[in-house]
């Protein structure tokens, strides 16, 4: 009699496991591809959030004013406090906003904080102290404060630094105050570096790792440097 024509049951095994074989490699490869491409969205968002933080901070920088019996900026290694004008309309009022790195749910974040429009001397003199406050101890600085602040980016370490005569200066040991004017209005300040050298220590195991620096050029006294 005619043998059955068929598979024998060897053959049907090493099919079987070619087959799983090649579903595995397709899996791994949809796998990768899903991969790269979580990586690729997670820094492109966080280059998105880099930029806009980078972009507030030129911006407060550009509006740095000093005000009679004000200090425009000061560092003490911590908390950066500058005084700046508004962005709107000329009789807005003077800000001061702070720029500091400060534990937020365990984890060491860049933060920003605006005080409210300020219209007198005393009213300056509140917000200065506490953006001081703000930037130890958060909350402890009452609701008002904490409407002020914005997470903006995980961050590992900060410094800055000073460009004066010339050369650039560890922001702690330049001379960063002047003389303080004795009338109330804009003045022609010394007080305000001609640059700000800031740079941006970025957590290991995100998308964006590493050192980042950005220099600021005071639009005033930068002249034709960039």
């Amino acid at each position: 009699m005619r043998r059955a024509a068929g598979f024998t049951l060897v053959e049907l095994l090493v099919a079987i496991a070619v087959m799983a074989l090649l579903a595995i490699m397709s899996w791994r490869g949809l796998d990768g591809m899903a991969r790269a491409q979580e990586q690729t969205r997670a820094r492109s968002d966080d280059l998105l959030v880099l930029q806009a933080a980078l972009s507030q901070w030129a911006a407060d920088l550009d509006a740095v004013q000093d005000i009679g019996q004000t200090e425009p900026i000061d560092w003490d290694g911590q908390v950066l406090r500058l005084t700046r004008r508004g962005s709107t309309t000329p009789d807005e009022g003077a800000f001061v906003v702070a720029w500091a790195r400060r534990a937020v749910g365990g984890t060491d974040q860049w933060l920003r904080w605006q005080s409210p429009p300020l219209r007198t001397l005393g009213d300056w003199n509140i917000a200065w102290q506490r953006a001081a406050l703000w930037a130890r101890s958060g909350g402890a600085g009452g609701a008002a404060t904490e409407r002020g602040e914005t997470v903006l980016m995980p961050l590992q370490d900060w410094r800055l630094f000073y460009y004066r005569d010339g050369a650039w200066y560890n922001a702690l040991s330049s001379n960063a105050t002047g003389p303080v004017a004795q009338t109330l209005g804009p003045t022609a300040s010394t007080t305000i570096p001609d640059g700000v050298r800031l740079q941006l220590v970025l957590p290991p195991g995100r998308a964006l790792t590493g050192t980042i620096t950005r220099d600021w050029i005071n639009p005033t006294h930068g002249g034709g440097k960039s």
